[in-house]
């Protein structure tokens, strides 16, 4: 017995030693994690700082909450020149289009940040465990805009949602919000059963979580993985079209901006949507860049979907917001329409993607977060006394109370029209040229169609604010303190610094 345990331990020690030497670790590149390190950690420091310091106000929070994000921005544009990589076993990938995303993201929760203590303080909700939330809901999509890795992809949506879970309902007095955040949480968990379930079909047809492994996988020769492919790649895009608010998977948009506070819903619109986008460019651009002999045939499975789903986001987004008289409400309808702009673009680069890169896609995401923020960030100053409207007739006399914010409304709504010289123009006539360059001639007209339409809404949240009634002149808004007035220069200007700085800024966020 003791000589059967002899040899049994010695095999186990050569099979050690076997594998020690054919071991190779994975690399490790710290830099590459730093960025979502610093966010997360800044939301920790924050935490503490609320336990140390309760019942006081927040300035020491938000102070330390923009330094976080400054810190995490000087990061993430330090590795701009640097190679692209995978490290932490191929889990985490740094490369152009993942630093573009995270800075876009950093910018977007640093101005969430910036006018929100004086809109929770109107709103009487200044509660301090907000700007951590904020800050581990915006790590979580910074995570999966750098990965390739479906798992990682799982844990940084859940991370990004989780987070707003709670903060939908964090004006707990409301009903609007309580629901708010009981459909958030509802509709997130059926979206995130679909990706997951989705993530495990792939796996189970290709025995990888990699992206460009499932990819080059695709084998149509063999019907049972074929079928299993299709299958999980079905309910992944059922997943991430709930997060990105693709028509038909959009009905908790509207509702869901509706009742939470402005400013979550302001970071909502932007920061989630961002995440969700770039998750989805991750997964579609696998299957055309990894053009073996086989992939070009997955990409006409999801193709023709994907061009119907276009469509139907764009212009149910806006027919629907032309009949909207809340201006939460209008602005998520919108949000939905622009999420149809930004699939066309992605499905112009998956139809041509030696000619047409990322850069349409970051660049829209950007004038789409400069002037959502900002629109949001003037609607919330209808928040006074603990209560705030929504309405577009809240708006009315607004011209008179505060000039200043309306000049800027009427910026960002000139810019989501698509208002030359504006960065709402650039980005539409960047997406319609991509369009027509990959030959999606169908997909440029339904966009420029529903340009149009969206004229009558938009310019109906500007009109609102110089209408005057007696209502008008006894309503009272929020001060415009230093934060407020802050986003909405840094959003105006960014609308026009955009196309004035266009060169530029294409070159040095995509890298040629």
């Amino acid at each position: 017995m003791l000589s059967t345990f002899a040899d049994s331990t010695a095999a186990a020690k050569a099979m050690n030693d076997a594998l020690a030497k054919t071991f190779t670790p994975p690399t490790v590149d710290w830099a590459s994690i730093l960025p979502v390190t610093l966010v997360v950690c800044t939301g920790i420091l924050g935490l503490i700082i609320e336990m140390l310091r309760p019942k006081r106000n927040n300035n020491a929070i938000v102070l330390t909450t923009l330094v976080g994000l400054f810190a995490a921005g000087v990061s993430v544009v330090a590795q701009f020149g640097a190679a692209d990589l995978e490290s932490f076993g191929t889990m985490v990938l740094r490369d152009r289009f993942g630093s573009a995303i995270q800075l876009i993201l950093i910018l977007v929760t640093g101005l969430t940040v910036m006018f929100s203590e004086g809109y929770l303080r109107a709103k009487r909700i200044a509660y301090g465990e907000f700007y951590p939330l904020l800050l581990w809901s915006a790590s979580g999509a910074m995570i999966m805009a750098t990965t390739k890795n479906l798992l990682m992809l799982f844990l940084g949506l859940e991370v990004l949602s989780i987070a707003l879970y709670v903060l939908a309902g964090m004006s707990r007095g409301e009903q609007k919000s309580e629901e708010s955040a009981l459909k958030y949480f509802l509709l997130g968990s059926f979206a995130s059963a679909f990706l997951l379930y989705g993530i495990a079909m792939l796996y189970g047809a290709t025995g990888t979580l990699h992206l460009d492994g499932i990819a080059s996988a695709w084998n149509p020769g063999d019907e049972s993985s074929r079928n299993l492919m299709l299958f999980g790649l079905v309910l992944l895009l059922f997943g991430l079209g709930f997060k990105a608010a693709f028509v038909p998977f959009h009905q908790w948009t509207p509702d869901v901006y509706q009742g939470a506070p402005t400013n979550v819903t302001a970071f909502m619109a932007a920061g989630s949507k961002i995440g969700a986008v770039a998750a989805l460019w991750r997964v579609l651009d696998a299957s055309v860049t990894n053009q073996t002999l086989f992939a070009s045939q997955l990409q006409d499975f999801w193709m023709p979907i994907l061009f119907w789903v276009a469509i139907l986001t764009m212009t149910v987004g806006n027919l629907v917001a032309l009949v909207q008289k809340d201006v939460k409400r209008i602005l998520g309808y919108s949000s939905i329409a622009h999420a149809g702009y930004i699939l066309v673009a992605i499905l112009a680069h998956a139809r041509n993607p030696e000619a047409i890169g990322f850069g349409t896609v970051v660049y829209y995401l950007l004038a789409y977060s400069l002037m959502t923020v900002g629109a949001l960030a003037v609607v919330s100053m209808t928040a006074t006394g603990g209560k705030e409207g929504t309405r577009l007739e809240d708006l009315h006399g607004l011209w008179k109370r505060q000039p200043f914010a309306v000049v800027c409304l009427i910026v960002f709504m000139a810019s989501l029209i698509g208002v030359p010289p504006t960065a709402g123009f650039m980005g539409k006539l960047m997406v319609f040229n991509d369009a027509l360059n990959s030959g999606l001639m169908e997909l440029a007209i339904v966009l420029a169609v529903n340009s149009v339409i969206s004229v009558f809404y938009y310019v109906g949240i500007a009109k609102a604010a110089f209408v005057d009634d007696e209502g008008a002149l006894r309503r009272e808004s929020a001060p415009m303190n230093s934060g407020l007035a802050g986003t909405c220069a840094l959003c105006a200007a960014g609308v026009f610094l955009c196309v004035l700085l266009y060169n530029p800024l294409t070159v040095w966020l995509v890298g040629r």
